[in-house]
């Protein structure tokens, strides 16, 4: 590297470093994409690529990670009210609290501080080509599904996930769509809805593993790739292990770059009897 790269090296990171300051310091303001570009004497063009390459998300994105940061300290620890909690943080009121906590968070602001006493979630077990499952959903689709031949066990640990929620066991179409998946084509997958909960990079990461067709496979670098961010194998690994809906989300699709199946949550033969049964059904 020559001194004048590595000097502008330096300088951007500078930069970068001055708008990441600036964001923490005037996030309750909501500036402008404009705002923060004049403040480290760069175009709004620029800047925008710039802090993308440099921080990984875009400016935008980063401004919401810093708002709801705020607005979830202040619905739990200080037990502010919604509309208190959009004034504070700088939103124009609910909707826009909404939108950013459905966004980030995949629950609204109330489900989310209330821990979920909100979520009324329905559950039922059912036999698949590899063994027997738990399914749950809420209103808007499926948030967990796990392969367990001990209903009890099962039953308890989808509580721990989401301890203050109402239960009761039944079968709903959200359910029955989801397991048609074990004898349908997997182009339908789109029918599905689901209804997730994981950080940003998670989702990322879990929309990335929806993408690998049916009879394919893929390796955690692959993903890595795919979701822009190429140094992250290990954080993806971490993702796809903490996949909440086996099979839906295809994370038996997931394979070591030396050609090993490798782990699997719910057992390595269950892996591979489904990367198998895939396979055959795609031929």
């Amino acid at each position: 590297m020559d001194n004048f790269t590595e000097m502008e090296n330096i300088n951007n990171y500078q930069r970068i470093e001055k708008a990441i300051d600036f964001l923490r310091l005037n996030f309750k303001e909501q500036p402008s994409l404009e705002d923060v570009a004049t403040a480290v004497n760069l175009s709004p063009f620029y800047f925008q690529k710039m802090f993308t390459d440099w921080a990984g998300v875009s400016p935008k994105k980063f401004l919401q990670y810093l708002s709801i940061g705020y607005a979830k300290s202040l619905l739990k620890e200080k037990r502010a009210t919604l509309s208190d909690t959009a004034f504070e943080t700088g939103l124009t009121g609910t909707s826009r609290l909404h939108d950013l906590f459905m966004n980030i968070e995949g629950m609204t602001p109330g489900e989310y501080k209330n821990g979920g006493r909100e979520l009324s979630i329905n559950y039922s077990f059912a036999e698949t080509p590899f063994g027997r499952v738990i399914i749950a959903s809420t209103y808007k689709g499926i948030c967990h599904l796990a392969f367990s031949e001990n209903s009890t066990d099962a039953f308890h640990y989808l509580k721990k996930l989401f301890a203050n929620a109402s239960y009761q066991q039944v079968t709903d179409i959200h359910q029955q769509q989801a397991l048609s998946i074990f004898s349908r084509d997997w182009s339908e997958i789109n029918k599905i809805k689901l209804h997730l909960k994981g950080t940003p990079f998670q989702i990322k990461v879990w929309e990335a593993l929806l993408k690998i067709p049916s009879g394919q496979l893929s390796t955690y670098s692959s993903i890595a790739v795919r979701i822009e961010n190429e140094k992250a194998s290990r954080a993806v690994g971490s993702a796809v292990g903490g996949n909440p809906v086996a099979f839906l989300i295809p994370c038996h699709r997931v394979i070591l770059s030396t050609g090993d199946f490798g782990q699997y949550h719910w057992g390595s033969s269950r892996k591979t009897a489904m990367i198998g049964w895939e396979m055959a059904k795609a031929n």
